[in-house]
């Protein structure tokens, strides 16, 4: 299959290779959508089995990008950035101050920022060769690492979609989080504090352990995750967690979790409404991050300080989103995903007409 045969390429402006002898960066930048304007998404590394994995990787989570910040409201299309590499061993400022001299290349249509193995001090090697680069640190426009406002639109989605399912608060209800990361780790704190019990796994076994005594969770292991008697599951790690294979074992009456590309293809969307689970479309509960991002970006391009205000008064709007697609998905009898895909595939459509007709 070519990448023009591929479905992940659907609709992409470009995409785009880079390849930096000295430093060893090899990264794909795809550009999905400029409609609403420029492509922004975060730069993720990742020790990908192939190019072509990682292709399809890029080709995916930029699409999901431009429907994340559609659905947020934001002025931004949607763009994301592949590193080839294990960020544990092979980061170096050199390698990050070349994917920066990448990202300036394509002349303000992507802005980048973080992701999966990707912190501020690399972003700031990348800053030294391009401005277009947020979820900095140090100067007025700066937002930093936008994690814990991830963390927070999921909270809210979470708590919403267990009000709408479960007919109940968060006190008391258990929910199985996949991964403990920066937005996992955070996501659990603020369950936590809501009275929520929780069951944790993740690969790397001193994060959480952790975030396990900071919450009093259960620990179990990452195989095991989908097994566990709970009311929620928040899958919080790589993408494709729920397939043919994880669904029969999911015994959660919610999904909602802060992962890319949750579900491994649209089928299984459409099952988990047939067994009555209640999906939050992960490109709308985690949108908090790329808000984050934007309300720096609008800072950097405006020349002023950074305003949370701002970010909250979107976070508000993102999670009343949620609630439109709810709505919608029970007034329509569809699952949620083909509900939230066809809202924003028509946001995107608007602008693209607009800025065409312009």
């Amino acid at each position: 299959m070519t990448l023009f045969d591929s479905p992940a390429f659907e609709g992409h402006e470009g995409v785009h290779s880079f390849f930096d002898e000295k430093t060893g960066l090899k990264t794909i930048i795809a550009v999905h959508s400029t409609a609403r304007g420029p492509a922004a998404g975060g730069c993720r590394m990742w020790p990908y089995a192939s190019a072509e994995a990682a292709l399809e990787d890029a080709l995916r989570l930029s699409r999901a990008m431009s429907y994340k910040n559609a659905m947020a409201d934001l002025e931004l299309g949607g763009g994301k950035a592949v590193i080839i590499g294990d960020s544990r061993t092979m980061k170096t400022p050199a390698l990050f101050e070349a994917f920066g001299r990448a990202v300036d290349a394509l002349g303000g249509r992507y802005w980048t920022a973080e992701d999966v193995g990707v912190s501020p001090s690399d972003l700031a090697s990348a800053r030294k060769q391009t401005r277009f680069v947020a979820g900095l640190e140090g100067h007025p426009a700066a937002s930093g690492d936008p994690s814990p406002v991830t963390a927070e639109g999921i909270f809210r989605g979470v708590r919403l979609s267990v009000r709408r399912a479960l007919k109940r608060d968060l006190d008391g209800v258990t929910v199985a989080i996949q991964g403990v990361g920066h937005v996992g780790g955070f996501l659990a704190e603020k369950l936590h504090a809501a009275g929520a019990k929780l069951i944790l796994t993740d690969v790397n076994e001193a994060a959480l352990a952790a975030v396990a005594e900071r919450t009093g969770a259960q620990i179990v292991a990452p195989g095991e995750i989908f097994d566990t008697e709970a009311d929620v599951f928040a899958p919080c790690a790589l993408g494709g967690a729920i397939n043919q294979e994880t669904l029969p074992r999911l015994r959660a009456k919610v999904v909602a979790g802060g992962a890319n590309n949750q579900l491994a293809d649209p089928e299984i969307g459409r099952a988990l409404f047939e067994m009555g689970v209640l999906y939050a479309p992960d490109y709308v509960i985690n949108g908090g991050g790329i808000i984050n991002v934007a309300g720096e970006i609008r800072a950097l391009e405006r020349g002023e300080a950074f305003d949370p205000s701002w970010v909250d008064a979107k976070l508000v709007k993102l999670t009343q989103m949620l609630e439109e697609v709810l709505d919608r998905a029970i007034a329509e009898g569809r699952p949620t995903h083909e509900v939230a895909n066809e809202m924003a595939k028509a946001r995107i459509a608007q602008a693209a007409a607009e800025k065409l007709a312009a």
